[in-house]
């Protein structure tokens, strides 16, 4: 009993019910201008006076819903309807306008369905409570009885008028039976209609892995930005250490130095951060780090944490394209960051060059006599700095040559179209 009680009055049966009365008022426009059709063709002018004309221009008016329900957006509209209204699960709806003429048939079908049946339960909930609250209290009062309310003459006999109000809760209770199957059966075919096409489902694969792409992009920018900071300031911080009492003028720029790339970093996560605020609608005020523009200080920054850096530059930075300006400068402090977590305070020789149609960025820093062939630490730099090469077109190679650590990366000056 409380299955039945709960199928029929629960609030998932409320909320549907709710739904098709929605239907219900969205289908009034479209009678109205069904009932301007109708009333010519039969004659009359009170079209709303007869319930053969009503149907009538409710069957005229259904069709005119499917054709304006072709629009794109009305799959939206119908979506947000049936995800709040009838307890359908989501990924059993589709996103977004329907674009394929598949499924904006299926979405005026939909439509018309929805309408339909919304059109029915509507007029069904506004005619028989009344109804029903009339026979219920009919037994009870005699006015009711001695008035003129067009009700059958079997309700003079006492053993019907003793059952009317029986027979008004069944009318209730059919009420809510029409409404519960009705809404159930539109929540069945609701992922039918309005669920993802192929389409829908390749354009919603696509963004997922746009939304991927991002957050590797962002992961690597922080790495190499904030990681590169971190141990430069590690450095610096425990250089000035060392030396406090015996050279203050050293602590004075290591110091310095720490002030200079932590001011640096808070504005380059700025800049990573607005990765994501531009996916909100907002943008980062601070640029992303450049060669062009930054090289000059990330040496600077580099060099004043213990690390002696010999920089050759064969181009001038300012003529590389920007994409390839700002992917090379975070594979440099990238390189120079895993120097000075695996160098300690030995020497790196950096050159950056043209090669025909390629930019070439080598790396290279002793490796000390108990170094492993291959570096600790597990390798995110190395793998960002092959993601970023890759990603533009170019290769990445790293590992030891001839006692010396060698990074080699090759970034073409043209990265394929699409990269921006």
């Amino acid at each position: 009993m409380r299955a039945v009680r709960t199928a029929l009055f629960g609030r998932r049966a409320r909320r549907r019910w709710i739904h098709l009365i929605l239907g219900g008022a969205l289908a009034m426009p479209y009678v109205f201008v069904g009932s301007v059709i109708i009333g010519p063709l039969i004659g009359d002018d009170h079209v709303l006076g007869s319930l053969t004309a009503q149907l009538s221009s409710f069957a005229v008016g259904l069709p005119l819903a499917a054709v304006t329900a072709l629009f794109p957006l009305t799959r939206p509209m119908s979506v947000a309807a049936v995800r709040a209204l009838c307890g359908v699960p989501d990924d059993a709806l589709a996103e977004g306008p329907a674009r394929s003429r598949a499924a904006r048939g299926r979405t005026a079908a939909w439509f018309a369905l929805h309408l339909g049946f919304g059109g029915v339960i509507s007029g069904m909930s506004l005619a028989l409570p009344p109804f029903a609250a009339v026979l219920i209290a009919l037994p009870f009062f005699s006015a009711l009885r001695d008035s003129h309310l067009g009700m059958p003459a079997a309700f003079g006999e006492p053993w019907v008028l003793a059952l009317s109000p029986l027979i008004g809760v069944a009318s209730l209770v059919a009420l809510a039976a029409c409404a519960a199957v009705a809404g159930g059966l539109l929540a069945h075919w609701a992922p039918r209609l309005l669920g993802p096409t192929p389409a829908d489902r390749l354009a919603d694969a696509e963004r997922r892995a746009a939304d991927l792409a991002v957050r590797n992009r962002l992961a690597r920018e922080l790495h190499d930005s904030v990681g590169h900071a971190l141990s430069a300031v590690t450095l610096q911080a425990s250089a000035a250490r060392r030396v406090l009492d015996q050279d203050p003028e050293f602590v004075r720029e290591a110091l310095a130095a720490i002030e200079d790339t932590t001011r640096r970093t808070v504005g380059e996560l700025d800049a990573v951060l607005g990765v994501l605020r531009e996916a909100d609608g907002a943008r980062s005020t601070a640029p992303a780090p450049s060669l062009a523009a930054d090289l000059d200080g990330l040496l600077r920054r580099t060099r004043a944490g213990g690390l002696r850096v010999s920089a050759t530059v064969g181009m001038d930075p300012a003529a590389l394209p920007p994409l390839v300006s700002r992917e090379a400068y975070r594979i440099v402090q990238e390189a120079l960051s895993n120097a000075l977590r695996h160098g300690g305070d030995s020497c790196v020789t950096l050159r950056i060059t043209p090669a025909g149609p390629d930019l070439t960025v080598t790396a290279e820093n002793p490796l000390p006599a108990h170094s492993p062939a291959t570096r600790p630490g597990g390798g995110h730099g190395l793998r960002g700095i092959a993601d970023r090469a890759r990603l533009l077109g170019g290769a990445a190679e790293a590992g030891p040559a001839a006692g010396v650590w060698r990074l080699t990366v090759r970034l073409p000056l043209m990265p394929p179209k699409g990269h921006a």
